[in-house]
């Protein structure tokens, strides 16, 4: 068989798609932009090129024959494939130089803002796209390309690479230490303060440290990181917090620190599903953020 009657051509797959998905050639028409006669004629001409009925005609109606479903079942897929891959090409081309990245707004704020300076010397012509995102990412929406989160890196169906420790460290604010001697068991008697994302932290440190975790008193849980260090300042309770985001904060004696930072089971990643992995700007964004990684214990 001539393999050109195999392969017809895309207009006549869309209007018997069409047709099929509504039973109906007006519809079809008004969904194509066409009128009922040319999308009839788009069927008759398919039919004949396949020497096979696809749709029986019922009253004013048209109803799919048995190989007309078996066949648009099939056709459905392969122009939604089809469709697909376009819009990976028009995305890919589109994002040679342009990348929409997430990120935890405060990683975003205090590790990762200050170093973009050295990414533009260096990329000039790629414009990052930044949008803050907190909990489950979901990459199908199409409105990021990456994300920079934080984890135990157990992503299966993306792609994770590691680009900082997490160190936890206790904080308090300076009218507290004014009054106590700060120390695990006076830590244990105050308010704690957690982040929702980890609320298991406190366990660990209590665990660590030799105390018993079944007499902790919890506090409020904050979303944001930056938020819960507030709270710490203004004197609501002690927080166990990442150490890279309050490093300066202990520096200028705003926030006090107890004893060293501790290694938490999470670390941060940037992650982007497999698909993306050949993103121009993602690539040269991947290997400027590796080259920028913190791997080690803080200083």
């Amino acid at each position: 068989m001539n393999l050109r009657h195999l392969t017809p051509s895309m207009a006549l797959l869309v209007a018997f798609e069409s047709a099929a998905k509504h039973q109906s050639y007006t519809l079809a028409a008004q969904e194509l932009f066409l009128t009922q006669s040319a999308v009839s004629k788009q069927i008759q001409a398919l039919e004949k090129r396949l020497g096979v009925h696809l749709f029986t005609r019922v009253g004013r109606n048209v109803e799919l024959t048995a190989t007309g479903r078996q066949y648009y079942a099939e056709i459905k897929e392969a122009l939604a494939m089809i469709r697909q891959a376009s819009l990976q090409a028009i995305t890919y081309e589109a994002s040679d130089n342009t990348l929409r990245l997430a990120t935890l707004p405060t990683f975003g704020s205090k590790w990762l803002l200050p170093k973009l300076h050295d990414f533009y010397a260096k990329h000039h012509k790629i414009t990052l796209h930044i949008h803050s995102r907190i909990g489950a990412l979901d990459f199908s929406d199409r409105e990021i390309d990456a994300a920079i989160t934080v984890g135990e890196g157990n992503w299966p169906h993306w792609i994770a690479h590691p680009i900082q420790n997490e160190h936890l460290i206790v904080i308090a604010s300076p009218q507290q230490a004014q009054r106590h001697a700060l120390s695990p068991e006076w830590v244990a008697q105050q308010t704690l303060l957690t982040v929702a994302s980890n609320p298991e932290a406190w366990d660990s440190w209590f665990i660590q440290n030799q105390l018993d975790p079944s007499g902790m008193k919890k506090g409020p849980s904050f979303e944001l990181t930056s938020h819960l260090a507030q709270a710490v300042h203004s004197g609501l309770g002690v927080g166990l917090i990442p150490h890279i985001f309050v490093k300066e904060e202990i520096a200028r004696g705003e926030l006090l620190s107890l004893g060293e930072p501790i290694q938490s089971d999470r670390n941060y990643y940037l992650v982007y599903p497999s698909q993306h992995a050949n993103l121009p700007a993602l690539v040269a964004f991947k290997e400027w953020l590796l080259s920028q990684a913190h791997l080690c214990p803080p200083n």
